[in-house]
């Protein structure tokens, strides 16, 4: 077998979420947004897909895969990686668009074999205990504006069924403010009482000093964990809060570098929980830290949902403890977010899981009449 091809679909969809000027997400008026199909064909009639990508990753990449087998993930993605350096590749292949074609490949493979990929990967788990992952705050009345907002929004998820919360707090030009975040962890604690798993994702930036005052609140408050509180290029600082507090402290999770970044905080004792997800370059690099963690006895907490990061989470043998099902806001119906799916890739279970998707390769069920009814090229 021979990939003849790979291709970018783009189709536009409706959405009702809007991001403000540092990239997070919020809730807006609905309005026109485009998505994008990542396909990779071979002579056999076999093909591979993953949600995301673009059309000069594709120019790149074609040259690179065209006439190679599909089943040499390594080869191809050592290749990709090295061509990240210098140059058009050096955007066109940054790690989301490498991961992109990297998922894609094992999606191809599961489809080919007619395996899920976390099967392929050497099954350890059919579901995960999931947690509620919330938007960063907003100022929209009833939305997540107060510390009581986030209470209602906890109890509520927790009459949906879920174990655990995780707030992501005010950011610019809210934020920060460390006060009123631990003012947030507070209000959730007291409403949903001492049975539920809380942690807390906040402003990324915080000084040394803020972050050991929020840490040691939520020390005093229970929660579970703590999430990237100041810059993840300083590793040293991450070294001095980790030592001062009982709480762990999790990272690196948008600190580029992959699976060698990972590495230097292990070596450094920068976390006591590591982070990665499928968006640093893809499944292939995501199972090497997850090893890497492994024979360090390190954790490793899966960051955000989606399919491939739900394949592998049924294939860790160690924690991923939790699949983060998010971002989620009282404004909007998550399962709605994605109509180019026949059904959800997540569903909530009873007790709080979420089922590996058992389909060959990534699970997902395309709906190719709505990506045709909507396509732009």
């Amino acid at each position: 077998m021979k990939i003849t091809d790979i291709e970018a679909i783009a189709f536009r969809y409706r959405s009702k979420i809007v991001q403000d000027e540092e990239g997070h997400a919020h809730p807006g008026p609905e309005h026109d947004a485009t998505e994008t199909l990542t396909k990779v064909s071979t002579d056999a009639g076999v093909e591979g897909y993953c949600f995301g990508g673009s059309q000069a990753t594709v120019e790149v990449a074609r040259p690179v895969l065209v006439g190679q087998d599909p089943f040499d993930r390594e080869s191809i993605w050592q290749r990709l990686r090295q061509y990240q350096r210098m140059g058009k590749a050096r955007t066109a292949l940054a790690d989301r668009y490498l991961g992109v074609i990297d998922q894609a490949l094992w999606d191809l493979a599961g489809r080919a074999t007619g395996l899920p990929v976390y099967k392929l990967l050497g099954g350890y788990r059919d579901k995960v205990l999931a947690y509620a992952s919330t938007m960063c705050g907003d100022d929209l009345p009833d939305g997540l504006d107060t510390p009581e907002s986030y209470a209602d929004f906890a109890q509520s998820c927790k009459e949906m069924g879920y174990t655990a919360f995780k707030l992501h707090t005010w950011m610019s030009p809210l934020g920060p403010d460390p006060k009123h975040d631990v003012a947030a962890c507070r209000a959730v604690r007291e409403r949903v009482g001492p049975d539920t798993r809380l942690m807390l994702d906040c402003h990324h930036d915080y000084s040394r000093e803020d972050a050991l005052y929020i840490g040691r609140a939520l020390e005093e408050l229970d929660y579970y964990w703590f999430e990237e509180p100041m810059n993840e290029h300083s590793i040293s600082s991450y070294v001095w809060l980790t030592e001062q507090l009982s709480i762990p402290v999790m990272g690196p999770e948008t600190a580029e570098g992959k699976m060698y970044t990972r590495a230097e905080w292990i070596l450094r004792g920068a976390s006591d929980i590591s982070r990665y997800d499928v968006w640093h370059g893809g499944i292939t690099p995501m199972m090497k830290t997850i090893h890497l963690c492994e024979s360090f006895g390190v954790r490793l907490e899966v960051h955000g949902g989606g399919p491939g990061n739900l394949q592998v989470l049924g294939a860790m043998g160690i924690p991923g403890e939790y699949y983060e099902l998010g971002l989620l806001h009282p404004f909007i119906d998550h399962y709605a977010r994605t109509p180019w799916l026949t059904e959800p890739i997540d569903p909530l279970l009873p007790g709080g899981y979420v089922r590996i998707p058992q389909r060959p390769g990534l699970g997902m069920e395309i709906d190719w009449g709505y990506i045709e009814r909507n396509r732009i090229r």
